[in-house]
């Protein structure tokens, strides 16, 4: 009897022992999905990374736009004594600043923008032709940061 079971200890130890033996052909399909695991983790953060920087740089290029923004109405302000025959261009360039402010978003903001930066050249151009609005410190900073 003490035959038979070591006779049975002998080929369940066996059995054991191939079941955890691996091959060149099963290490090789780990090794491979293991790569593979570590290729698509590298890819997708490298997206993640991708994106938030997009989103960092539409956030810098917002403050900028704000900014801009905030500064129209103060040239507005500041030339409307200057240029009481040009009302028409200065309500436009107020309606173009209403129509970027309320502007959401990339496709929205870049045409409202375009627009603006539009009409604010054709103020500033007009402008050359008052040369006492030329002398105005004040005036001549803001053109000078919105430029």
């Amino acid at each position: 009897m003490w035959e038979h079971k070591s006779r049975v200890d002998d080929v369940l130890r066996e059995a054991a022992m191939q079941g955890a033996e691996w091959g060149v052909t099963e290490w090789l399909i780990a090794g491979g999905l293991a790569g593979l695991t570590l290729v698509v983790i590298w890819l997708y953060n490298g997206l993640v990374r991708r994106r938030n920087q997009v989103k960092n740089a539409w956030s810098q290029i917002d403050v900028q736009l704000k900014r801009r923004h905030d500064l129209i109405p103060n040239l507005v302000s500041a030339v409307k004594d200057y240029m009481a025959y040009e009302q028409e261009t200065l309500t436009k360039v107020i309606n173009a600043r209403n129509a970027a402010v309320s502007a959401s978003g990339p496709q929205a903001a870049i045409p409202a923008e375009a627009v603006l930066g539009g009409l604010l050249g054709k103020l500033f151009a007009l402008m050359e032709n008052y040369p006492d609005l030329k002398a105005n410190q004040n005036v001549a900073q803001l053109m000078e940061e919105l430029s």
